[in-house]
């Protein structure tokens, strides 16, 4: 029987990345506001959740894709340094032309396939059987996710020699320095 807890375990993690998201945004006292807004509205929602379930894991599935695109979207402003190319950075240093062009891609590419998996996501529960959208959101999710990151190194082992590429180790390292170095510089 679907309870509060459980839609709260579900809702968790996507409420905690929004709260990341945010404290790490420039407009940080807006973006914390939106933010326990959302945390507002959806407690105010708890029956209906409750009493409509498959609502708790379309915004945990929809919520956490449509997160992450705006996470690596927002990197992409004018002036901001794409999410990729930071990473390797951490890896290779300075970035060569061609490597910083190929970085600036493959996170718009990264920005694409998360928000065409949460608009494919949302499309799906409207529109086709639940059991059709839940084949997609917890049968298909990782193995999509892992056709990503194979596509994205074929593609990076093409557009690049092989001094300028990494492989997925260095990206995972990168990654965690690059955490552990937004840490650091937080007040």
């Amino acid at each position: 029987m679907p309870d509060l807890q459980g839609a709260l375990v579900a809702l968790a993690p996507l409420l905690a990345l929004g709260l990341v998201l945010a404290w790490r945004s420039q407009q940080r006292a807006l973006m914390l506001a939106l933010s326990l807004a959302a945390c507002a509205v959806i407690y105010g929602l708890k029956n209906w959740l409750i009493a409509h379930y498959n609502w708790v894991f379309l915004l945990q599935h929809a919520g956490t894709y449509a997160l992450l695109c705006v996470a690596f979207g927002k990197t992409l402003q004018r002036g901001g340094t794409p999410m990729i190319s930071r990473f390797a950075t951490i890896v290779h240093g300075s970035l060569t032309p061609a490597l910083t062009r190929y970085t600036r891609a493959a996170t718009w590419s990264w920005t694409f396939y998360f928000g065409a998996t949460a608009g494919l996501s949302l499309l799906l529960f409207w529109l086709a059987p639940v059991a059709v959208w839940s084949t997609f959101a917890n049968l298909l999710g990782m193995p999509l996710l892992g056709l990503m990151f194979v596509g994205e190194y074929a593609a990076r082992c093409y557009a690049l020699p092989a001094s300028e590429r990494a492989g997925p180790l260095a990206a995972i390292r990168a990654y965690h320095q690059s955490v552990s170095e937004d840490r650091a510089r937080r007040p």
